[in-house]
């Protein structure tokens, strides 16, 4: 099968210059004038013994007025560890070019697809590009991660396209070793967590899918960073640009929907070696809160619908499940005043502040303005659409063409 593997790779300002309001968030973006963590995953690729796939590197930057600087320092390092897999580079200049193309050819609602914002819009080229290429199976990887199991790629693509226990595999979900080789999570459960047990949560369904037999079997959970998609799925169902973070597991409930259940490969692991997040806590439950919000407001919205699966909270236990029930609200409300009450135990009044105002959001700016399984359905269908027509060998070889992409 056609392979190709996609990494992308986020880039910040300068170690000394302030990130300002209006630069997009993620966990630890590289400052320019840092190495990073990309050079070392690309280096590990030596470690695989199966090759035969095509590798794209895309370039993320935090802000505009930085990015010809991120498509230059990326490219660079792409250039320097010269991976020995046909190696391709994507950023914003080929991003333009496509979109000037879409444009001439009269099909601009295509543009909103493809963006360089933004954690569901990133996985969508991940998973448009190998589309573009014209493979059959896209691994999704992370450049904070490690190749060490020589047999990544066989195992990847083992299962991936079969049938197992009556249903296709077109999605498998691998899992992240800590540097100490470890999967779980080693973090204290603190006395504010009492009804954010989000540790304890993720654990547990590392315990149930992770650490039991069989080898393969349907989960409720997916790292975005460790994931191998079919072109059967891939070319149907989007990542959703309206989920904020977490748009991983948002895929899978969205796959699910569609009727694709994802399946975890107990042995399709890798090293997760990523700097500490440098966000505030306060901030990290805020990312959760929405995303929790607005996923159990996709299942609560969900109408009979043709060729669609109604997903319930309970297929999704223990997590994210557990986030996604009638209790919710009472959750945020008491896991924050808690919260508060240790900032303020420190003398933090901004971050206690910060807390109340959760429970403020978690009311009002986390609802989504529209319904999400409506939104769904028609974000899946323009992403249809979008997919369709990039099947056309001739518009595949005329952008592949204008973004230098060379087509085997």
């Amino acid at each position: 099968m056609k392979t190709t593997m996609v990494i992308p790779s986020y880039w910040g300002r300068k170690r000394e210059e302030r990130a300002r309001k209006a630069d997009a968030v993620y966990d630890h973006p590289t400052p320019l004038d840092e190495e990073g963590t990309l050079g070392r995953i690309l280096d590990s690729l030596s470690i695989l013994k199966n090759k035969d796939f095509s590798l794209v590197v895309i370039g993320v930057s935090v802000a505009p007025d930085i990015e010809r600087e991120v498509e230059a320092k990326v490219s660079s390092i792409v250039k320097e560890t010269q991976p020995e897999m046909k190696t391709l580079f994507f950023s914003y200049a080929h991003l333009e070019k496509i979109h000037s193309y879409l444009k001439d050819q009269g099909k601009e609602d295509f543009i909103s697809l493809l963006q360089l914002k933004g954690y569901p819009s990133i996985r969508n080229l991940c998973i448009f590009l190998p589309h573009l290429l014209g493979s059959e199976v896209a691994v999704l990887i992370d450049d904070d991660e490690i190749f060490e199991d020589e047999r990544y790629v066989d195992k990847a693509l083992e299962f991936i396209g079969q049938e197992h226990n009556g249903k296709k595999v077109l999605a498998v979900a691998g899992y992240y070793l800590n540097p100490d080789n470890d999967f779980f999570l080693h973090k204290e459960a603190l006395p504010w967590m009492t009804y954010w047990n989000k540790i304890d949560c993720i654990n547990r369904a590392f315990e149930e899918i992770i650490n039991k037999r069989p080898r393969l079997k349907e989960t409720p959970f997916v790292f975005g960073g460790n994931a191998v998609l079919h072109r059967d799925l891939f070319s149907q169902v989007p990542f959703d640009p309206l989920v904020g973070r977490g748009e991983d597991i948002d895929f899978l409930i969205n796959a699910k929907m569609f009727g694709f259940p994802f399946f975890l490969d107990n042995e399709l692991s890798i090293k997760h070696a990523a700097p500490p997040k440098t966000h505030p806590k306060w901030k990290q439950v805020r990312e959760d809160i929405f995303r929790f919000v607005y996923d159990r407001s996709k299942l609560l919205t969900q109408k009979p619908a043709p060729n669609m699966v109604h997903v319930s909270a309970e297929e999704l236990d223990p997590y994210p499940g557990e986030f996604l029930k009638e209790d919710l609200e009472e959750r945020i409300f008491r896991s924050n005043q808690m919260l508060a009450l240790d900032y303020l135990s420190q003398g933090d009044k901004k971050g206690a502040q910060e807390c109340l105002n959760n429970i403020f959001l978690a009311n009002t700016e986390a609802w989504p303005k529209k319904d999400p399984f409506q939104h769904l359905l028609e974000l899946q269908a323009l992403w249809k659409s979008l997919m369709d027509y990039f099947s056309s060998e001739k518009v595949a070889r005329e952008v592949s063409s204008l973004i230098q992409f060379p087509l085997e």
